[in-house]
């Protein structure tokens, strides 16, 4: 456990002793002092390939209930763009700050961050062992390191608005999305039907395969989903729950396909249009509208049972096969700003997500 590490080091004299793998197998016993942890840090909001800063910092001794964390990789998520830009809702951290939310550590034991904007995007750092909360080994670093934005977004959407039981129908937008994913395999893993709605491209059938392969009962595009009779038939039943990231005209279709008394979860608005909803849907249908916020939970859930029960239960899918990690792309650190640019692309999704791969420079 990462507290032994700890209780040992204080038997050893002030000799502070760091146990980590490497790729030999060899335990380095290093002294904290001679720890020098590189940060990406931004002191002002704005354009993140330009005020994000690599930066140099001799870690300080660890304290009686402190642990000394090395990464292992950690993810660009839209999110973090949206953080140092300044414009992701109220996520405003004091500055200047080290952007990151997600990662995987590695002080003995794999760990990540039970709090929001931890600042992963770092070689190496000192904290509070309650900060952490121990990962499985048996699940794989990028598994762990993209653990918990989305897939505890899809996981929380899917058991927090309704109650949802085997042959249930879910339709979703923003389906070839990182969370859309998620939701995709989450809702196989539970014998629940999803419904799955996507933009038309020139690879569209290259697009329907992966997502069927990936566990897709029916993929859509937004035009198909206008004139489908899948809801009209006894094939499948009308879906108790929407999830929505575009908003605009896709999410009224999606809500237009609802059960009576059907619940519309908003959690993005990849449009930029509103979510309007008709008259009729909520005199006729009794629909629900709702929004979700992961950040959110995590701050209201922090160190909760609901907290502990997800995680294990999101591990327990990855080590069963339920759960693949995300299409991703690893880039050296030194390389991060590639991984900036990249993730900032207006394009929207472009098939990978960038991680941050802080073994390279590490073992180089």
């Amino acid at each position: 456990m990462a507290f032994n590490i700890t209780q040992f080091t204080q038997k050893m004299n002030k000799l502070q002793v760091l146990c980590t793998v490497d790729s030999m197998f060899r335990l380095r016993f290093v002294r904290f002092q001679s720890i020098l942890a590189k940060k990406l840090v931004y002191s002002e909001y704005g354009d993140p390939s330009k005020v994000v800063q690599q930066v140099t910092q001799t870690l300080p001794d660890p304290g009686s209930n402190e642990i000394v964390v090395r990464m292992l990789a950690a993810p660009v998520n839209p999110a973090d763009i949206n953080t140092i830009q300044g414009v992701y809702a109220v996520v405003k951290p004091k500055l200047p700050s080290i952007p990151g939310n997600e990662g995987s550590f590695k002080p003995g034991d794999r760990v990540l961050p039970k709090g929001i904007a931890w600042g992963t995007w770092r070689t190496h750092a000192v904290c509070d062992a309650k900060e952490m909360i121990k990962v499985s080994s048996d699940i794989g670093i990028v598994e762990a390191a993209t653990m918990i934005v989305n897939p505890c977004t899809a996981y929380r959407m899917l058991k927090d608005f309704v109650q949802l039981s085997k042959g249930d129908t879910v339709i979703q937008n923003g389906a070839n999305s990182a969370c859309g994913q998620n939701v995709i395999q989450i809702c196989k893993a539970w014998g629940i039907t999803s419904v799955n709605i996507v933009r038309n491209r020139e690879n569209i059938d290259e697009l329907k395969a992966f997502l069927t392969d990936l566990g897709a009962t029916h993929v859509l595009t937004e035009e198909e989903l206008r004139t489908t009779q899948l809801f009209k038939t006894s094939q499948i039943l009308k879906p108790k729950l929407a999830l929505n990231c575009v908003g605009g005209k896709n999410a009224l279709d999606c809500l237009r396909q609802l059960d009576r008394g059907g619940v519309m979860v908003t959690y993005g608005g990849m449009s930029r249009e509103p979510v309007t909803v008709p008259t009729s849907a909520l005199i006729f249908k009794d629909v629900v509208v709702r929004g979700y916020w992961m950040t959110q939970w995590s701050k209201d859930h922090l160190g909760s049972k609901e907290q502990k029960e997800m995680f294990e239960e999101i591990m327990n899918m990855y080590k069963q096969g339920h759960l693949r990690p995300p299409i991703h792309r690893l880039i050296p650190f030194s390389n991060y700003k590639e991984a900036l640019e990249n993730t900032i692309n207006p394009k929207g999704f472009v098939g990978l997500k960038y991680i941050i791969d802080f073994q390279v420079m590490q073992e180089s």
